[in-house]
């Protein structure tokens, strides 16, 4: 296999990897509408903020995410707004291709 072949399936991967937890799932959709502080993130998602903690670090790991310093805390968000974009692409994909899969994305908001 080729070395761009092999970039692009890791990049894929960790992608997926993000992807294949609903908490950090929830940290990205979260994110796409900017930045938010790890206290934020764990009530709003409803896990505590050491679940929270590891998350955001596999999270930093894949690349997805960046915490940018403010004073003695941190702010995270998405690390290029593109993952928003991709997200907001996929979850298109994923409900014109099995449109009952998320029945509450109507009245919550969620996808």
């Amino acid at each position: 296999m080729n070395t761009v072949a092999t970039s692009q399936r890791d990049a894929l991967t960790r992608f997926g990897h993000a992807l294949s937890d609903v908490t950090r799932t929830q940290v990205l959709l979260r994110l796409r509408s900017g930045g938010a502080f790890p206290s934020e993130l764990a009530d709003a998602i409803g896990v505590s903020r050491q679940t929270l903690s590891n998350h955001l670090a596999c999270l930093r790991g894949c690349g997805l995410v960046v915490a940018v310093p403010e004073g003695r805390r941190s702010r995270y968000e998405l690390a290029d707004k593109r993952i928003g974009h991709a997200l907001d692409d996929l979850l298109g994909l994923v409900l014109a291709v099995d449109p009952d899969c998320c029945d509450d994305s109507a009245t919550t908001g969620c996808c």
